[in-house]
């Protein structure tokens, strides 16, 4: 590591040690299609817990009830990292952030405003003079509630330098204990952003005495890269979504940078706190919760990520498996499937494996999960972590569902038209038939929940994949389609495809719903601000 890194880095601080600020439940799930409910976004909140990120932004309170209920439950919920909530510069976000967090042992304020003249002049019809009084008044109101006070000049790698960096030293000197510099576009190169923040560290007074952190995004591909780019300027603070998603082209990989710190230590010196054996856990759960399939060539928890289709590869590892890896696929967690059960465990085991894969499930919930468990095992040889890890996924969602797939009939042949007759438990609690042809299976299956619940949806994306190997493999099914003026994604696991593209339709369609009531019932919070709410750094 070069001498000057450490230069940079808070007095007292681990110069190696680098913090991971999660963002997956904020700006991961602004994303087009997820719609998250409040007990999935405390489940997935849990599991970044166990994995050892030290932030998570849960949300932007301010921005619906929804948003704010959910960021309150993590708060109060989860315990071990720092519960972060977005705010502007406004008194209203502010107020809003630390409500939704004051509950948690270590919360944090992140508050933002832009500072390129394109956000300034169009976004925000305001002034440079006007941005530095609204960034002295939020950080300071900010400090007021709690210690731990995050300030992003938002758009700051197309803003001029010297001005953001004089936004920056009014943060500090208000208080402000960490300063984050947003790529918010995507826009810069790794060369060009660690020469940004080298430069930062000269004209900024105090900056060296707090901690910096860097946020970018990857519309060119090199949110990655200019993350690390910005550790080495000496940032130690990066800030990160699980399978990369988030605004756009999505955000800086958390798995991909933390497994990067982690297997190049030699060249850098720096490493995290994390537990990476639950990294493919917990992109596995993000995955599922938000509709979001991960490509087969992720890096590090994609399903090719450790596959050897070659000839010469395969004979290399087979001899020696660092001839042409790397990492190690347990180092990640993806050999951890060993948990297997059998059509004759009980509840009891079951709730021991569901403690071991973290999932604390009792009650009610328990019986369901059982229910879920007995109908597979019955269909299966074994049924493996990955099977059990799928079965509580769909019983979470189905917690918060508006509709609920009580059972499908499906008539196929070469010969003629397919058709699907399908009862659907409505809302009110009754239950509705629904009957369609269509071109194939499931598209007769769509059209038969589409006439049971009166509602039509525009498909945008259906998907099928494998949970595990093997002729009786859990079936899991994505679908993204437009309902009500809103786009969303839904997920279903089963081990005849068919149901489980049925369970995803349904659960894609009542989040639909559910987002187009919650808009209907927020519209109060639109006027607690002079604007309208942005995305965010």
């Amino acid at each position: 590591m070069s001498p000057d890194i450490s230069d940079h880095v808070p007095a007292g601080a681990d110069a190696d040690r680098v913090r991971i600020f999660d963002t997956t439940l904020r700006d991961g799930e602004q994303s087009p299609g997820i719609s998250l409910n409040t007990q999935e976004k405390v489940e997935i909140a849990q599991q970044l817990a166990r994995l050892g990120v030290d932030v998570i932004e849960a949300g932007f309170p301010i921005t619906s009830p929804g948003d704010f209920e959910a960021v309150e439950a993590i708060a109060r919920e989860v315990e071990g990292p720092v519960i972060c909530g977005l705010a502007r510069t406004h008194k209203a976000d502010i107020d809003a952030a630390w409500s939704a967090i004051k509950g948690s042992e270590r919360p944090r304020i992140h508050t933002f405003v832009s500072t390129s003249d394109i956000h300034i002049t169009h976004q925000l019809q305001s002034t440079r003079e006007d941005v530095k009084g609204q960034a002295r008044a939020a950080v300071a109101l900010a400090r007021s509630y709690c210690e731990d006070v995050e300030f992003s000049p938002m758009d700051a790698t197309r803003a001029e330098l010297e001005f953001t960096a004089e936004v920056c030293a009014i943060a500090v000197a208000e208080g402000a204990t960490t300063i984050n510099i947003p790529d918010t576009v995507g826009y810069t190169t790794p060369e060009e952003y660690g020469r940004y923040l080298a430069r930062l560290y000269e004209l900024v007074d105090g900056l060296a005495g707090v901690e910096l952190s860097v946020h970018c995004h990857d519309d060119l591909g090199l949110a990655v890269a200019n993350s690390y780019a910005g550790l080495l300027a000496g940032a130690r603070q990066v800030e990160c979504a699980v399978n990369g998603i988030g605004e756009r082209a999505g955000n800086c990989s958390l798995e991909e940078i933390v497994m990067l710190l982690r297997t190049r230590r030699d060249e850098h010196g720096l490493d995290t706190g994390l537990d990476t054996r639950e990294l493919a856990r917990t992109s596995r759960m993000v995955s599922r919760f938000t509709g979001y399939v991960v490509q087969p060539n992720k890096a590090v928890v994609g399903r090719n990520a450790f596959a050897h289709e070659a000839g010469i590869h395969q004979d290399g590892v087979l001899k020696e498996r660092s001839t042409y890896e790397i990492m190690d696929a347990r180092d990640v967690g993806l050999e951890s499937n060993s948990i297997v059960l059998g059509k004759h465990s009980g509840r009891h085991a079951l709730r021991d494996a569901l403690e071991q894969l973290g999932f604390k499930v009792e009650g009610n919930a328990l019986n369901e999960a059982f229910k879920r468990f007995k109908a597979i095992a019955d269909r299966k040889k074994q049924v493996t972590s990955l099977d059990l890890e799928a079965i509580v996924s769909d019983q979470v969602r189905d917690g918060a569902q508006r509709y609920e797939l009580v059972w499908v009939d499906v008539q196929a042949s070469t010969r003629r038209e397919p058709r699907a007759t399908v009862a659907v438990s409505m809302p009110d609690g009754s239950e509705r038939l629904g009957e369609a042809g269509g071109d194939g299976p499931v598209d007769a299956i769509f059209g038969a929940i589409a006439s049971a619940t009166g509602v039509e949806g525009e498909l945008r994306q259906y998907t099928v994949s494998a949970v595990t190997e093997g002729e009786d493999a859990l079936g899991e099914a994505t679908v993204m389609l437009r309902a009500h003026e809103r786009l969303a994604s839904g997920q279903g696991v089963a081990t005849d495809i068919l149901e489980a593209s049925a369970r995803a339709y349904v659960r894609a369609m009542s989040n639909a719903l559910e987002g187009a009531a919650v808009r209907m019932a927020e519209g109060v919070t639109a006027e607690a601000a002079t604007e309208p709410a942005t995305s965010g750094p």
